[in-house]
């Protein structure tokens, strides 16, 4: 099967970072899906990962952790999908990944895409759906029944991947009122048109422009960005006894007295944690990505996908790495087809 990989951990500009290549197929076994890979798009858990550092791997290693395709066949004990059915998922990081012809993943953490979607656009959500959805509704505590409507959440990065799925997740689903980041006039109107109740510069001191919306404090807070850089403004504007939950680890330590002083609630979001330890509710993820295409369908939560490349090969992947990398992306990027 065709794939791109890498040997050696180099800066995206290296043509050598990420090649195409050829590998064996995969089989099957126990609860595993056989993919046949349609489409894949870009995290920044892809850019991490191929980061630069001195290890040389034995044998190429695939990267990728989003995909949409279609079910090629299906291990011993797997139940809840036939070959032929048209999927999305975001896999399982200690696994190889989707950046290739055919890929294995657990039927546990995969959904049926939604119908109204093609492969690129449906390959653009699962990744950012499940960190999304995980946040509010395991992490935080949020009531996806509508128990908290009202309540206000604070997301940080409002037009990135995360937020852009997330503020609509927290609006249809939750009922919440959204306050959304953005710096430029064109994130400012994309996370309108997904439905943020308010938008606040996050290049500028958060607080000003909260109380200028008549808040004091904010129930929730979603940090899809830089945790360090804004840890003390969470800790100002969360509410007392209220949740701040993050995506993006640390750089150093962060003082805890005023989430402390608060009795704040401090969490993380990290969606491979059920496929990598195996939990028992890992089927999870299967559930919140079958309602989250439910949703889809019901036209109730938009697609994110923005700019689409053609083929899926090294230098449409080397370029869709370099365009997260920029720091630049609004909404998904996706690679699609293997064939131009």
């Amino acid at each position: 099967m065709k794939a791109v990989a890498l040997t050696r951990y180099l800066p995206i500009a290296d043509p050598g970072s990420l090649a195409d290549v050829t590998l064996p197929d995969p089989e099957p076994a126990g609860r595993d899906l056989l993919v046949r890979v349609e489409a894949v798009s870009v995290n920044p858990v892809d850019t991490k990962q191929r980061a630069p550092n001195p290890k040389v791997e034995t044998s190429p290693r695939v990267l990728g952790w989003d995909a949409a395709g279609t079910v090629a066949a299906v291990g011993p004990e797997a139940t809840l999908f036939e070959p032929g059915d048209e999927v999305y998922y975001a896999g399982d990081v200690t696994r190889p990944g989707s950046n290739s012809e055919l890929a294995l993943v657990d039927e546990r953490i995969v959904a049926k895409k939604p119908k109204t979607m093609d492969f690129a656009q449906a390959a653009a959500i699962p990744l950012t759906a499940i960190t999304a959805w995980e946040a509010c509704f395991d992490r935080m505590k949020i009531d996806p029944g509508g128990a908290h409507r009202g309540r206000s959440l604070l997301v940080i990065g409002g037009a990135g991947g995360v937020g852009s799925i997330g503020i609509q997740i927290a609006k249809v689903v939750a009922g919440l009122k959204v306050v959304a980041t953005a710096s430029r006039p064109e994130t400012v109107a994309w996370v309108r048109e997904l439905g943020a109740d308010h938008v606040v510069d996050h290049s500028q001191p958060l607080r000003p422009q909260i109380e200028a919306l008549g808040m004091e404090h904010v129930d929730y807070i979603a940090n899809c960005n830089d945790t360090d850089r804004y840890w003390d403004q969470m800790g100002d504007l969360v509410a007392p006894q209220g949740t701040v939950c993050m995506i993006v680890g640390t750089k150093g330590p962060l003082a805890q007295d005023a989430v402390r002083n608060k009795s704040a609630t401090v969490c993380w979001e990290l969606m491979f944690t059920r496929p990598r330890f195996r939990t028992p509710d890992m089927i999870e993820q299967h559930r919140l990505l079958t309602r989250v295409a439910g949703l889809i369908d019901a036209q109730k939560i938009r697609g994110t996908l923005r700019e689409t490349l053609r083929p899926i090969n090294a230098a449409n992947l080397r370029a869709a790495h370099a365009k997260l990398e920029s720091g630049t992306m609004i909404g998904k990027l996706v690679v699609a087809g293997w064939r131009g």
